[in-house]
């Protein structure tokens, strides 16, 4: 069988850049963090041998945050302060207890999730957006402003790859190249370790897949 011609090399340069900066704290992260939902103390899938993936990025860690501090920071909120109503539903991010909750358009039910959080004031983007579209199994393409400073890396990573650093589901909002998506990588939930998305555990973002629609309000604050 005739080998393939295509560039092997930037995956494996892609791969390696990530890593990198993963290995120097993984072993400080707490396994709390890598094995067990904090919120409900189930266990979550593993982290592949390939170690980290990029966040529409490479992926970088806050090494003097405690993931553990920051669960015990976690609290219930109310909708008022931020929404008007709760038509089609409402999504608070909180950037300081790295949380996201949610109020369902009947008035009932509510959901508390960790999440991760972009790594710098200069990625972070605040305010009101909405859902716009919905994707199970989505892929991921670098933007151009990340193809242009790391052209090594790949133009395309298929769904399912475990090096897809959207996860396995992903929520597009209105703000371009900004999502609220899975991840393969339980160790960078509860840290500054996104380039601007708002990162779930794979389990907790199918739920929300589940949960919100076209049309829910988000607000990140």
């Amino acid at each position: 069988m005739a080998t393939s011609n295509r560039p092997t090399l930037s995956r494996r340069n892609f791969i390696t850049s990530a890593v990198a900066v993963g290995a120097a704290t993984s072993l400080a992260a707490p396994a709390l963090a890598q094995n067990f939902d904090p919120i409900t103390g189930q266990p979550l899938q593993a982290v592949g041998p390939t170690g980290a993936t990029p966040d529409a990025g490479m992926v970088q860690y806050d090494a003097n945050q405690d993931l553990r501090r920051n669960v015990s920071s976690f609290h219930m909120q109310d909708w008022q302060p931020y929404f008007s109503n709760l038509t089609n539903g409402a999504v608070l991010v909180d950037l300081n207890s790295r949380a996201l909750h949610f109020w369902g358009e009947d008035g009932q039910t509510y959901k508390l999730f960790p999440t991760s959080v972009p790594v710098s004031p200069e990625l972070t983007r605040t305010g009101r957006t909405e859902i716009i579209k919905k994707v199970e199994g989505p892929t991921w393409a670098p933007t151009p402003s990340m193809k242009k400073s790391n052209p090594e890396w790949p133009d395309f990573v298929p769904a399912g790859d475990p090096l897809n650093p959207m996860g396995t589901h992903a929520l597009w909002l209105s703000w371009q190249y900004y999502r609220i998506h899975g991840t393969h990588d339980t160790r960078k939930i509860g840290r500054k370790s996104s380039n601007g998305c708002i990162g779930m555990y794979n389990e907790h973002i199918k739920q929300m897949y589940a949960l919100t629609k076209v049309g829910t309000q988000v607000m990140i604050i």
